[in-house]
């Protein structure tokens, strides 16, 4: 078996990982990047499917994003914004479709008034959340101990407004069934992004893509790593004490001083830790879970919608696929829909066969843009629960109670382990953007202590 040493060794080659390594390097520290899967991007991956350019995992990037955004200008990367132009779609309760214009979906004036109180009433609660640290708030243990779906149903009894104002962290975000997450979770989502008013905006939110592919953020900060990335290396075991750790794979053993998790934190059970990690460790995992969703890309000969008028921004908490949008490449002339299905909906539809599945998914985008919405000319489904190395999207949340009990635990290290991942951001928590933050940080919390260290020896 190969034996390498290095000063830090980072586990993942995400953009948390990428990130991270090159910080270090830059501070003149060695690293070995070690990546379980046979590429590089960890939840970013772009591919080509049937002839598609298809971004399988995330894709878009914010207003607010400014460190993915820092990072997409030093690599030379362009972006282009996604298309928006023309009217947007909602299917209501009764099964109509309805066009609109705006930020607010074409329901009655009652329930646009409940919607509008409620978001208002969530953006003041939101503004006195610390994004990286929710827990400190006065009110944490009793939000946290709520769920999103009890609070909303406390708030109204406009079953209409409460479905629309809760997919936006439910289905939309954090991709889950709202019983079973708490209130306390729904305003970090709502923090992460700087308001649940940004939440809810597909302008905001969903602002603008990289050409090519998100992926080259990752892949060119990994080129820049050279022969320190390792691929097909997933780690069986890390030995860990103040002096160190040594992490072994079934080819490969990295000596090192300080270690970087850079991946989603659970898959932290594939790794045997000798000695086994602290109690509160073990704890805080077992309350951390991934969500659900599948994305759904539906290529077409040509963007049809744009020709009826559409944007092809489409919503309905009644629907299978509760929104979609206008995903086509730049440059491309045929037409590219991405839709999503979570939670609930996604669990159901893979009791079918993947026929029928593609069959009930295309129904329900054709109840947005018409029958012409079934003849596609690609079709792929992104199913990262079936990823050994992801088992969920988008990201980790707490269960009820976790996240103000466990969440200050979150990105504390461990003797030598540092962590870092999208998972466990404040701002940008689930985005690329957080992931490069969590990256940042902990290349910076390793950087001090080992200049900490050197000080220490030279004193001694």
């Amino acid at each position: 078996m190969a034996e390498i040493t290095r000063d830090v060794l980072i586990i993942g080659a995400g953009a948390a990982g990428t990130t991270a390594a090159n910080d270090l390097r830059k501070a003149g520290l060695s690293v070995a990047v070690l990546e379980a899967r046979d590429r590089v991007g960890g939840r970013l991956w772009t591919d080509v499917i049937d002839g598609a350019m298809l971004e399988i995992g995330g894709q878009w990037v914010s207003p607010d994003q400014d460190a993915l955004k820092e990072t997409i200008e030093e690599l030379g990367l362009e972006t282009f914004s996604r298309y928006r132009e023309g009217d947007s779609v909602y299917v209501g309760p009764d099964g109509k479709t309805s066009r609109f214009t705006g930020e607010m979906f074409p329901v009655s004036a009652a329930t646009e008034a409940v919607i509008a109180e409620i978001t208002e009433r969530l953006d003041a609660m939101v503004a006195e959340i610390d994004p990286d640290r929710p827990w400190e708030h006065p009110n944490a243990a009793e939000w946290d101990s709520v769920t999103w779906d009890a609070w909303l149903r406390r708030q109204t009894d406009d079953d209409e407004a409460i479905r629309n104002l809760a997919f936006a962290t439910g289905s939309a975000m954090l991709t889950k069934p709202t019983h079973a997450f708490s209130l306390l979770q729904s305003l970090l989502m709502a923090s992460s992004a700087g308001s649940y008013s940004n939440l809810v905006d597909a302008d905001f939110i969903l602002d603008k893509r990289v050409v090519g592919g998100l992926q080259q953020v990752p892949l060119l900060l990994a080129e820049r790593l050279g022969d320190d990335v390792f691929l097909n290396q997933p780690v069986r075991s890390l030995e860990w004490s103040e002096s160190g750790v040594v992490a072994t794979t079934d080819e490969l053993t990295v000596r090192a001083r300080y270690a970087i998790l850079a991946h989603a934190p659970v898959l932290y059970n594939r790794i045997s830790f000798v000695p086994p990690l602290p109690r509160r460790q073990h704890q805080m995992h077992q309350h951390i879970s991934m969500g659900f969703v599948i994305k759904v890309h539906a290529v077409y000969d040509r963007p049809f919608w744009r020709e009826q008028g559409l944007s092809a921004t489409a919503f309905s908490p009644y629907e299978l696929v509760h929104e979609a949008y206008d995903n086509t490449n730049h440059g491309d002339e045929r037409g590219t829909l991405v839709g999503f299905v979570s939670d609930h909906n996604a669990d159901g539809v893979f009791e079918l066969s993947a026929e029928e599945r593609k069959e009930r998914i295309l129904d329900s985008l054709s109840h947005y843009y018409g029958p012409e919405a079934k003849n596609t000319v690609v079709y792929y489904e992104s199913d990262w629960g079936s990823e050994e190395w992801t088992r969920g999207a988008y990201a980790a949340s707490f269960d009820m109670g976790g996240l103000h009990r466990y969440g200050a635990d979150l990105r504390a290290a461990v003797g030598p382990i540092h962590f870092a991942c999208s998972d466990m951001a404040g701002a940008g928590y689930q985005h690329v953007d957080g992931a490069i933050r969590m990256g940042r940080l902990a290349a910076a919390n390793i950087v001090t202590a080992s200049r900490e260290a050197v000080l220490a020896e030279s004193i001694g």
